[in-house]
């Protein structure tokens, strides 16, 4: 049996593919009502395909009691290679893994035509090798980690020149170049398929912007000053809200990026939503101003009622993806404010809080209120982020 825990784009065509070739599948996506750890039980491989390092985490974590031992983890996402030693040492010695993320978008997705980038012990990669080559052609790399580190190697071209290609086509517009004349010349040059895929921005979304900003945050080294420069474009794009855009959308936002600092309301898909009176979060160049996040779903039921422990825990998993949108993490946060209900409870909510905020920590209040915006609720956070720094030519 195969357990496949996928959300998005990607997920739907690679879990249906999965059931096309007679596999017994058991799916699991966000707010469906059934636990990772459920949907896992039993199978002999768990497929993870996710949008994060922290989504994977969390969703691995919550399914670790239904795994049995002998079963191989394939894991689908992109993370980079840090992220899949991780998962390493959180999975039982007894659960094999395979870092096997894909290159290619929905449509290859849906036609069995993604590359697969496989790394990890032989032996491991030969257990889930039939399955993962429904998806596509598997290429073997070497050892856990290898695909992983190719897959970000190859985002780190492909990203930054599709950026390169915008900036090119607004150079040309802001010095009285015909558009499709300059796309038809860089049609004619190495480049030509990707100026193509700029010539008219897609109505559909293939590869997020979001994504492609997140791949190159994983992937972007310090003093990769090419990468690093794309990934800055990508964060102000997506700040702006075109994160749900296809990445070549990057062409319509160089070509009218304001100048200045301004706000920028991020509402996000993968956190419940609000009531349309606030946004998750809005960002102001480097900063971020994160709600009072609370433990409730998407249903606007309240998560864990009754206990502070469990709240605490939901609320820091929907800071975790909220940071991570942003390409931050929890030593980002400059300061926190936490609201509970009882005061005597704090122990139950401090240890919880120090499983994500470890190292030097923020600067912090916590304060005793009679109640919160929904009875039940027993404690709300919101939070101050310092964004990591852009890159921009010439310097950070």
């Amino acid at each position: 049996m195969i357990a496949f825990l996928g959300q998005g784009r990607m997920g739907v065509p690679m879990a249906r593919r999965l059931a096309a070739a007679g596999h017994d599948v058991t799916t699991w996506r966000r707010g469906a009502g059934v636990s990772p750890a459920a949907a896992v039980e039993g199978a002999d491989l768990v497929i993870t395909m996710l949008s994060d390092p922290a989504a994977v985490r969390e969703v691995l974590t919550a399914a670790l009691p239904g795994l049995r031992p002998g079963a191989t983890v394939a894991e689908m996402s992109t993370i980079g290679p840090e992220a899949v030693r991780e998962l390493r040492a959180l999975l039982p010695a007894g659960v094999g893994l395979v870092d096997a993320p894909v290159l290619g978008s929905v449509g290859p997705a849906a036609e069995g035509a993604l590359t697969v980038l496989a790394g990890g012990d032989g032996d491991d990669v030969a257990r889930c090798r039939e399955v993962l080559s429904v998806f596509g052609t598997v290429r073997e790399l070497g050892p856990l980690g290898a695909g992983a580190a190719m897959k970000l190697a190859v985002m780190n071209a492909l990203v930054p020149a599709q950026v390169l290609l915008a900036e090119t086509l607004a150079y040309g517009e802001a010095h009285g170049v015909d558009r499709e004349a300059l796309s038809d010349v860089l049609a004619l040059t190495p480049l030509g398929a990707l100026a193509e895929r700029l010539r008219v921005p897609a109505a559909e979304t293939r590869y997020s912007l979001a994504h492609a900003a997140k791949d190159l945050e994983l992937g972007a080294w310090e003093g990769a000053s090419v990468a690093g420069a794309a990934r800055a474009r990508l964060q102000e794009a997506r700040a702006a809200g075109l994160g749900e855009r296809d990445l070549t959308a990057i062409a319509g936002h160089v070509a009218v990026s304001p100048a200045g600092t301004r706000a920028v309301p991020l509402n996000l898909a993968t956190v419940p939503a609000t009531n349309g009176m606030y946004s998750h979060a809005v960002r102001a160049g480097d900063t971020l101003y994160v709600s009072g996040v609370a433990a409730f779903d998407e249903h606007g039921e309240i998560v864990g009622e009754g206990s502070m422990a469990a709240q605490s825990e939901h609320v820091y998993q929907v800071i975790g993806r909220i940071l991570a949108d942003q390409g931050a993490g929890f030593g980002d946060i400059a300061f926190i404010r936490t609201y509970l209900t009882d005061m005597d409870a704090r122990a139950e909510h401090g240890a919880v809080r120090r499983k994500y905020i470890t190292g030097t920590p923020p600067a912090s209040t916590t304060v005793e209120v009679s109640r919160l915006f929904m009875p039940g609720l027993l404690l709300e956070v919101d939070l101050i982020v310092a964004l990591p720094s852009r890159v921009t030519p010439g310097g950070r």
